[in-house]
């Protein structure tokens, strides 16, 4: 299958099906001597992990523990592809028609590009591919550590209601009315990348907002990229989007970084699968560091990237 693999310097493949044996990633292009174990992948897997709640996500237990089959030596990077393993625990299929496509989902499509598909939990199309992502974007975040640039990403909004301090329990509240009538919901995630130095970015197809756009928008749960003030910006005055703080633009000014902080928000789409205990009622604050691994993976390979850009 093509479209597996994302990124130019800094590579990275997933590989593996919802109900399969087991997925991961490969990361090439990783430089020797970083400090690396399964511990610092974990507490991302962690956030990603199903069954946390009860009452709004999906009680398919997974326990996500990963583990690293290359690459590594001593604790330290060799330089060498990274391939890191987890193991799928629970692959109930039972509960799917391997006759029914299911709408929202990629059944249909699938099937129309290949001839068959893996009817077990969407195989490839599932949400569970990111398990995958999240193992390379944490490594990519340790990298970036070290130069100074942090990526953070959070739930803005869960439908209408914005994700603020003080109302967790009416939102407790909404979601749980929304499961007992069999529903999902979307949300809006926001990421915020800082530390990020000016000069990121090629000035026509490889821009740093447009490669930024492309790996949030590979997110099978995302169906819509801002960048700064994004839609909003297409109501405002000219004095008012171009402001002299460039706030508006997002930390991005002709596809280049402008040494600002970079802000994306994505929209998050209902989860399709409704009605059943092994669906999350809003896949956004689990899909929050998808997209945070996403940018963190986009970043590092520009960084790199950049080098030749100047003698």
């Amino acid at each position: 299958m093509a479209g597996s693999t994302f990124g130019e310097i800094f590579r990275v493949t997933t590989w593996g099906e919802s109900h399969g044996e087991a997925l991961g990633a490969v990361i090439d292009g990783c430089p020797a001597g970083l400090e690396l174990s399964e511990e610092d992948i974990r507490p991302y897997l962690e956030r990603r992990a199903t069954g946390k709640d009860g009452t709004v996500s999906s009680q398919r237990k997974e326990s996500d523990k990963c583990r690293i089959l290359s690459g590594v030596f001593n604790g330290f990077t060799t330089g060498t592809p990274i391939s890191v393993i987890i193991e799928n625990e629970d692959r109930d299929d039972t509960g799917y028609d391997p006759d029914l496509y299911r709408p929202g989902h990629a059944d249909r499509t699938y099937e129309d590009k290949y001839g068959l598909r893996d009817w077990r939990g969407g195989g490839r199309a599932s949400g569970r591919e990111t398990a995958g992502r999240v193992i390379a974007g944490a490594i990519a975040a340790k990298l970036l550590d070290k130069l100074g640039i942090r990526v953070s990403a959070f739930v803005q909004s869960i439908g209408e209601v914005p994700v603020e301090e003080g109302n967790d329990a009416y939102l407790r509240q909404y979601l749980s009315e929304i499961k007992k009538a069999g529903e999902s919901i979307g949300g809006v995630v926001t990421c915020v990348i800082t530390g990020c130095p000016a000069g990121l970015g090629e000035p026509v197809f490889d821009k740093l907002d447009a490669e930024l756009a492309k790996a949030v928008m590979s997110i099978g749960a995302v169906k819509g990229v801002e960048i700064g003030a994004g839609f909003m910006s297409a109501s405002m005055l000219g004095s008012q989007c171009n402001d002299p703080d460039d706030m508006n633009a997002g930390g991005i000014l002709g596809g280049i970084s402008n040494g600002k902080p970079i802000i994306i928000s994505a929209a998050v789409k209902p989860t399709p699968t409704r009605g059943s205990e092994r669906h999350d009622v809003c896949i956004a604050p689990r899909a929050a560091v998808v997209i945070e691994a996403m940018a963190a993976i986009t970043i590092l390979d520009m960084y790199y990237r950049n080098k030749n850009s100047r003698v």
